[in-house]
């Protein structure tokens, strides 16, 4: 399993730049000569920048982070340990500035009717939904509400979504598989790994799933299959991220939604959004 390097040096020193910029490289899996030819920058200046002898302009902290795909808030990081501003603002999602962005998000999700759409955050923290994602969950959890607001914990939690994934194994395990690369892609990213840690404590989780599995191809597409006594639906999903994003909140927004597999779960799915209505 991968690890997260401690750091020892002060978080705006040219020092601390080159810790973070080796844990990228590395997790990028890139030498030194790799990034520097793709920063266009020298071996020299690249090497002088991880050791803490140069300070790097902005510009080369940019040509770097474009190098190594870093997200928004990873950059950021970046500029601040170099002792630079911030370049990208981080804005809720509830704010008058995003209106746009909500008004665009509530129109995929109103179009995924009668089938569920979520809209989650890199952590897998659910910050929206449609009626039929509260209907489908609720029929196959007989009303009861979700203990989670997280997508993960709830999969993998026993007391929440868990029994009713009838396909689990397959499911958490792809879970598992992103988790370990968000890990692996974001050596500095905490949080990923708090939440790595987390769920595989939950009981009956694999000893297996606690090593990063590498070469591994994911199947081309993932069915979940929920279950409520003689129901199934089975969806797969698709995921919408918006391009080219300014701010750090929409860089990390993704939006999945799920598409019946069978007749079965189509009829389900608009029996439930008929029987919202007639309740309503």
């Amino acid at each position: 399993m991968d690890t997260i390097a401690s750091h020892s040096s002060s978080p705006s020193t040219p020092a601390h730049v080159g810790v973070l910029l080796r844990e990228w490289r590395a997790a990028r899996r890139l030498s030194q000569l790799d990034l520097a030819l793709d920063a266009g920058l020298s071996t020299r200046h690249l090497s002088c920048v991880e050791t803490g002898k140069a300070q790097p302009s902005r510009d080369t902290i940019a040509r770097l982070a474009d190098a190594l795909e870093m997200p928004l808030r990873e950059r950021n990081a970046l500029l601040m340990a170099a002792g630079y501003a911030p370049k990208y603002p981080e804005t809720a999602l509830a704010t008058p500035e995003m209106a746009q962005v909500r008004r665009a998000i509530e129109f995929i999700l109103a179009q995924q009717e009668p089938y569920p759409a979520f809209v989650l955050n890199r952590r897998w923290d659910i910050l929206m939904a449609n009626p039929a994602a509260l209907r489908v969950n609720g029929f196959v959890m007989r009303g009861r509400a979700s203990a989670h607001k997280n997508m993960i914990r709830q999969i993998f939690d026993p007391d929440d979504l868990r029994p009713a994934v009838a396909n689990w194994d397959e499911v958490a395990g792809d879970l598992i598989r992103h988790l370990h690369d968000e890990v692996a892609a974001a050596p500095t990213d905490a949080a990923a790994r708090a939440l790595l840690d987390e769920v595989l404590a939950y009981p009956g989780v694999p000893t297996r799933w606690r090593t990063r599995e590498l070469g591994t191809a994911p199947s081309p597409l993932l069915t979940t299959v929920l279950r409520r006594d003689h129901h199934e639906l089975r969806f797969f999903s698709t995921i919408t991220t918006f391009g080219t994003p300014r701010d750090v909140t929409i860089d990390e927004l993704h939006i999945e939604c799920c598409f019946p597999v069978d007749d079965a779960t189509t009829e389900l799915c608009r029996a439930l959004a008929r029987d919202d209505m007639q309740a309503g």
